[in-house]
């Protein structure tokens, strides 16, 4: 099912409480929900982190109204989150940047953890 609406923004909330226990229930089984030939290889970051500079130029495309994550795989079958701008009809904004080699701004090499992972938080341990 497709559609030309985005989500209300004020239904993105969710409390600390219901983050912790959905990172911990996924940190719990993150192995286990793969097929055997793929666990214990970090196929599934426990998180991906992005710098301010590269989320504010995403959110400065023109005509941009939110940001999609598409999983996606590399080489070595490792989960990466790709992020692009999408307009107010829900369209991925694809048109091509000048600053970005005429390419669309679309992110995706963010900090995986493992192997580089962020302090202890609340979220994370």
């Amino acid at each position: 099912m497709s559609t030309t609406t985005l989500p209300n923004a004020s239904g993105h909330y969710i409390s600390l409480q219901t983050a912790i226990a959905m990172t911990g229930l996924f940190r719990s089984n993150r192995e286990v929900i793969l097929a055997e030939l793929y666990q214990e290889r970090d196929i599934l970051p426990l998180s991906e982190t992005f710098h301010r500079d590269a989320i504010d130029e995403l959110l400065g495309v023109p005509g941009c109204a939110g940001i999609r994550i598409y999983p996606g795989m590399d080489e070595d079958d490792k989960l990466h989150s790709i992020l692009v701008a999408v307009n107010e009809d829900n369209e991925d904004i694809l048109s091509l940047s000048v600053a970005r080699n005429n390419e669309p701004v679309i992110i995706e090499v963010g900090q995986r953890c493992p192997p580089t992972c962020p302090p202890a938080s609340d979220l994370n341990t």
